[in-house]
């Protein structure tokens, strides 16, 4: 996994727990055709309980775009995004 990644941070709406349940389904399948064609390695939930996101993308990959088909993005559950370029050395 060394060299240059992409990270993608989501900030979750209060009570998200409750308000993703009619979403979920929609976005993991959004984030497992992401991981199956390799372009995401890896995400998930950050807190316990969640109050945020984090996937590490190819660095090739277009994380705004992953962003802006996501259900969760889409159903106003995501309240910020952003990008960062991350250079995995070890």
């Amino acid at each position: 996994m060394e060299g240059p990644h992409l990270l993608l941070h989501y900030a979750y709406v209060e009570n998200m727990l409750e308000r993703r349940v009619p979403h979920r389904e929609a976005h993991l399948a959004h984030a497992r055709a992401w991981k199956e064609d390799g372009r995401i390695l890896a995400g998930g939930a950050t807190g316990d309980p969640p109050s945020g996101a984090l996937f590490v993308f190819q660095a090739d990959a277009d994380p705004d775009a992953f962003a802006e088909a996501d259900p969760y993005v889409r159903a106003g559950l995501v309240t910020e995004h952003r990008v960062e370029r991350w250079n995995v050395v070890i």
